[in-house]
């Protein structure tokens, strides 16, 4: 600061008041220049309002009126840009389309923006690539390669810079991560495991109740690996359903008609799997459904001998000898084992006198 009114002879004393005076800024009372007396730092406090004086170091006198001005600090770069929010974490499905929007960071960085280049940020991938790229200008995260199946890897770390100064060397940075999850589209079939199964049931297996079960695989999650069960055969259809457990994922095989083993020893069943929600834009991937063969063996087990007739008539001469044959009575075993029939006798009781006693001999082919 100068005033007219100083001939250089030390009879003008300066003052200084104000924001900082006397602790930013000092001035020096004889030549009138103010210094600063501590570091400045634009980005605590960017201007000072100060006020000058100029009085006569004799009588006090004020020797012009008092001037107001201002300080403002000039920015260097001294700030690194920063990513405020930290880690990011976005999703992108699986295959998309090279891109893809996926995500957009934004730094910021506290040096001034209206001031050379301090504040002017350039991004930049540092690992992620060539899977993903990133827009220098607005921190638009893309998918940069087609093909990416999450059933192969489904994560990706993508660490971003982000350089003021334009990107320019010399120029600071800061870094985040952004993890990226592929979600899943429906691009797998369901697989069964084998091509073919074998399955025991017993004749005697009650009908409506489930006599066995089977599961294809899907590489997908959630719906798009749910799967509908079928049976894709009309002669097994007509004898044997199956319903879809979809908690897990399995096929529940049960009779709708009872078995026989003397007159059908093995059923094959044609069994299909196919996907409840395909999605037509992977249908070139398809088709989205397996088939498997199930082999049903069935179980003999055996069953009581049958009478020809529910009871039978027969007549004896009185007086006949012990051993005479009153008659002949047959029952056929309905197992295919050819197993002997043994014979028995139940003599009923009356309420007079004990039936006469009769004896049954077996033969070949039936009883007398």
């Amino acid at each position: 600061l100068h005033s007219n009114s100083d001939k250089g002879d030390g009879s003008v004393r300066y003052i200084l008041s104000g924001e900082g005076a006397g602790s930013v800024f000092i001035i020096d009372e004889t030549t009138g220049d103010i210094h600063a007396a501590k570091s400045l730092d634009r980005e605590r406090k960017s201007q000072y309002v100060l006020h000058a004086r100029a009085i006569d170091r004799r009588t006090n006198r004020s020797l012009e009126a008092e001037s107001e001005f201002i300080i403002k600090v000039q920015d260097v770069n001294d700030n690194a840009p920063t990513f405020p929010d930290g880690l990011f974490s976005a999703t992108v499905p699986e295959l998309s389309d090279v891109g893809t929007s996926v995500f957009q960071v934004a730094a910021s960085d506290a040096d001034d923006p209206t001031y050379g280049n301090s504040a002017k940020i350039v991004y930049s991938i540092l690992e992620g690539q060539p899977y993903f790229s990133i827009d220098p200008k607005t921190g638009i995260v893309r998918t940069a390669m087609s093909n990416m199946d999450r059933e192969t890897r489904d994560h990706y770390a993508v660490v971003i810079q982000a350089k003021d100064m334009a990107g320019s060397v010399g120029g600071l940075s800061g870094s985040t991560t952004v993890n990226i999850t592929l979600t899943d589209v429906n691009d797998n079939p369901p697989k069964f495991p084998q091509k073919s199964y074998q399955l025991y049931v017993p004749e005697l297996a009650p009908v409506g109740k489930a006599v066995g079960r089977i599961r294809a695989n899907d590489e997908d999650e959630g719906q798009n690996a749910e799967m509908t069960y079928s049976i894709t055969n009309a002669d097994a259809a007509a004898i044997f359903t199956i319903t879809t457990d979809a908690e897990h994922r399995e096929g529940i095989i049960s009779l709708k008609q009872p078995l026989n083993y003397e007159k059908r020893k093995v059923h094959t069943l044609n069994i299909e799997g196919s996907n409840t929600h395909p999605d037509s834009r992977f249908s070139h991937l398809g088709p989205f459904k397996d088939s498997t063969s199930l082999r049903v063996i069935v179980g003999d087990v055996d069953e009581p001998p049958v009478f020809s007739m529910d009871y039978y008539i027969m007549d004896v001469y009185e007086n006949s000898p012990a051993g005479t044959q009153v008659g002949t009575v047959t029952a056929v075993d309905p197992d295919s084992t050819n197993s002997a029939v043994r014979s028995d006798q139940k003599v009923p009781h009356c309420s007079g006198e004990l039936l006469p006693r009769y004896t049954l001999k077996a033969f070949s082919n039936g009883m007398s």
